[in-house]
């Protein structure tokens, strides 16, 4: 589990299921930043994991502030699927 910065809205919400760096990742929770006064553009800061790790995050068995993070730009991700709704695949 760590947490993404994505500079850039590519259209993902909770539940999304990405690819960075050849890695396939589960986007458990998502807050968007800077609507309001800056930066220029959106970021998304994402607690992103492996599908398995799901149970941890939902049980809250790991510490936030621990967490590697990673920054990237919007268009270094692959969408797979834009929502945890299945429909919106």
């Amino acid at each position: 589990m760590k947490k993404l910065i994505v500079r850039g809205d590519p259209g993902i919400r909770k539940g999304a299921v990405i690819e960075l760096d050849g890695e396939e990742f589960v986007c458990f929770g998502i807050s968007r930043q800077g609507e309001w006064h800056g930066p220029e553009e959106v970021q998304l800061w994402c607690t992103i994991g492996t599908a398995d790790e799901r149970e941890d995050f939902e049980r809250r068995n790991f510490v936030p502030m621990r967490l590697d993070t990673e920054a990237v730009d919007a268009e270094s991700i692959t969408v797979v699927r834009a929502s945890g709704d299945p429909a919106a695949a």
